[in-house]
């Protein structure tokens, strides 16, 4: 492990806990990462505003990946960023809220624009998309949209991804959680947006250390030497990944940075 110079981690279910929090642990963690130079990349589905109000204290020295790599941003200066052509969308639109039981949620760079819903689900879609608008219709999104992310209150992959399984290869398509469906462009996925960065910072595979728990982790994992499935990790995950760590609750993400830090410590 002495030679990583760039530790990329998913964020739900891998470093958050499931009360969607970062340990303090981490925190100090990243002291001693910055210390040896190794860069520390956030990527998660989630948008960029909310993986900085995760990560609040360390926003500025870090870089983020958001929208599973739609949105690449470090400093809040725009490194990269992929949005849906508009008449894409709109033909889109219809097709998604036409999924009985599916709930969609049109995501942009500064805010989503949630299909009107119970107060309840708002509420939960607020975890995830803290700036939202409301709308009725089509017409009332006035941003670019960076992804389409479906909810379904039971299981995504059986309820929703059957439905929408068809527009790939021509958008990426991919189960992000277990209630969650996300739709992007085809060049959308975080492996190809840890590959422009390891190109921009001249950082190659073998140095790179990457932690996920669910199949839109795949393509960044295939992109690290060190690749590690969370051990509550999509099974599809645990196949890709060279190695395991313990669960998001169990700290396994910090467990194998302390070992990295140890090691780095002894060069």
């Amino acid at each position: 492990m002495k030679d990583i110079k760039m530790v990329v981690s998913d964020m739900d279910g891998t470093l958050l806990n499931s009360n969607h929090k970062v340990s303090s642990k981490f925190f100090e963690i990243f002291k001693h990462l910055k210390e040896q130079n190794i860069q520390f990349v956030a990527a998660s589905g989630r948008p960029y505003y909310s993986i900085v109000e995760k990560l609040q204290p360390i926003k500025n020295e870090i870089i983020i990946v958001a929208e599973n790599g739609g949105l690449i941003m470090e400093k809040e200066e725009l490194l990269l960023s992929y949005e849906f052509n508009k008449n894409r969308v709109k033909e889109l639109y219809t097709l998604v809220t036409n999924i009985e039981g599916a709930y969609p949620i049109f995501c942009t760079k500064h805010q989503a624009f949630i299909l009107r819903a119970s107060d309840d689900l708002v509420k939960t879609f607020s975890e995830y998309y803290s700036v939202y608008t409301l709308i009725d219709s089509f017409e009332e999104i006035t941003d670019d949209i960076i992804k389409i992310a479906l909810y379904h209150p039971t299981n995504a992959e059986t309820n929703i991804f059957p439905h929408v399984k068809h527009l790939k290869p021509e958008l990426n398509v991919v189960v992000s959680g277990n209630h969650w469906v996300d739709i992007s462009e085809a060049i959308t996925n975080k492996g190809n947006a840890l590959t422009f960065l390891q190109e921009q910072l001249g950082i190659n595979p073998s140095e790179t250390m990457v932690f996920g728990d669910y199949n839109n982790d795949i393509e960044m994992l295939k992109c690290a030497k060190y690749s590690y499935a969370m051990a509550n990790a999509h099974p599809d995950v645990k196949a890709v990944a060279t190695y395991k760590t313990e669960t998001n609750d169990n700290n396994g993400v910090e467990l194998v940075l302390e070992a990295l830090i140890t090691e780095s410590c002894k060069y």
